[in-house]
């Protein structure tokens, strides 16, 4: 006698079995058009990965392009604006002759210098404020220190060689003296007490 709960499995395992091998032919069937479409697919990727790859390869070596032409024009640019200083320079240098009146070259010049720093205000640069202005390490250097009766300790006293800034941007920093402030009163000699 056999128990009817134990049978059950039993009669359905034929089954499956029966249904294992049209199963099997199907997904052989199958499995060569999945291969082909995975491989479809991985060759699909693969050339956008490389098309992407040459996009952005051709991209970097354009902006760098680009950059390098915009550096060169804005260096352009300065030259073309410096350019009217540079042929006054020369008119200047070929006024000089001995018999040439000094007072005339030196206002030529005076008049080169002033156009040399309009020119560097149309560029967006200036002259950073010395001679009188309190002293900033941020833009002066000081290089020496120096007694002064009309400048406070402290304070520029003179400039030796003049700073420039480009817009924020510190270019060369001031070189200056320092005031140390008035000079020291001379000592009087002690009164001679034998007297």
């Amino acid at each position: 006698m056999s128990d009817p709960e134990t049978n059950a499995p039993n009669a359905a395992e034929p089954a499956a079995t029966a249904e294992t091998p049209a199963t099997a032919q199907a997904t052989e069937a199958a499995a060569p058009d999945a291969v082909a479409a995975a491989q479809a697919e991985r060759d699909k990727l693969k050339e956008q990965l490389l098309r992407t790859l040459a996009d952005f390869d051709n991209y970097r070596k354009r902006t760098t392009r680009e950059k390098q032409d915009e550096y060169r024009r804005g260096k352009e640019d300065v030259l073309r604006e410096l350019l009217p200083v540079f042929d006054n320079l020369e008119r200047a240098s070929s006024s000089m002759r001995p018999d040439a009146d000094v007072a005339a070259i030196a206002k030529g010049v005076q008049m080169v210098l002033k156009l040399f720093e309009d020119t560097l205000g149309r560029i967006g640069a200036k002259r950073v404020a010395a001679v009188g202005s309190a002293f900033d390490p941020n833009v002066h250097e000081a290089i020496a220190q120096v007694e002064s009766a009309e400048h406070a300790a402290g304070t520029v006293a003179q400039e030796l060689v003049a700073g420039y800034q480009f817009g924020e941007r510190l270019l060369r920093p001031a070189m200056v003296a320092v005031s140390k402030g008035a000079p020291a009163a001379p000592a009087e000699p002690p009164a001679d007490a034998s007297n």
